[in-house]
């Protein structure tokens, strides 16, 4: 099982982010952090293979976390899982050995189709030999990309499918339209539109929950 310690310090979204790790096979989570300090801590006593890193956090800021785990002598993989669109950021990222960047928000299978193609380069990067040439090189780094998924459909934004997927992660016991309104501040239709979307693309599960009285109520829960 590959270790994953997931640092983010917004409590939801690491709640969601440690759901969505666990529901890819292969992959088990180590941990939950909550700041820089305790990512360092955690990886000084703990093995983990692969951090889960947000870059804005409430004591520093994500890349000095990594060159921190370099100055240490941790060879730790890093996936940035943050909002920071600024180039300049993206190069540090490179330069301190992130090997894969996932920009807030996303949904499941995004976060899925990285872990995986991690995953594929891990098993092609084990040992100490060498490679018999170029192809290979270029076919382990190749793993790291993953294609393009397709755009939403007009008129719904990710970050609006990042905050309903978020509540629905959280969900239990299933999530009405209406529930999904009142947490996003979004209209109930428009609650509704976007958790079809999620159980269309296999992101959710419909079921219907009988009430005393009236039509049941369909409730959606993480797929």
């Amino acid at each position: 099982m590959i270790k994953v310690l997931v640092v983010e310090d917004d409590l939801v979204a690491a709640e969601a982010h440690r759901s969505y790790v666990e529901r890819v096979a292969g992959f088990t989570v180590a941990g939950v952090v909550h700041s820089g300090a305790d990512a360092l801590r955690f990886c000084e006593r703990t093995p983990v293979d692969v951090v889960l890193l947000d870059f804005f956090l409430p004591d520093t800021h994500g890349l000095k976390v990594c060159r921190a785990l370099r100055a240490a002598g941790s060879d730790v993989d890093v996936i940035a899982v943050t909002s920071a669109r600024d180039l300049a950021v993206i190069r540090s990222a490179v330069s301190v050995g992130v090997v894969q960047y996932l920009l807030k928000p996303f949904t499941f299978a995004s976060l899925r189709d990285k872990l995986i193609g991690y995953a594929r380069f891990r098993e092609q990067a084990v040992g100490t030999g060498e490679v018999s040439g170029q192809a290979d090189v270029d076919g382990m780094l190749a793993t790291l990309r993953t294609p393009d998924h397709r755009s939403l459909p007009k008129g719904m934004s990710q970050e609006t499918l990042q905050a309903v997927t978020e509540v629905l992660a959280g969900a239990l016991d299933g999530l009405s339209a209406a529930a999904a309104a009142d947490l996003t501040g979004v209209s109930r239709v428009t609650a509704r539109r976007y958790l079809e979307y999620l159980a269309e693309n296999g992101l959710a599960r419909r079921r219907p929950h009988y009430g005393q009285v009236g039509r049941p109520e369909v409730r959606f829960y993480p797929g």
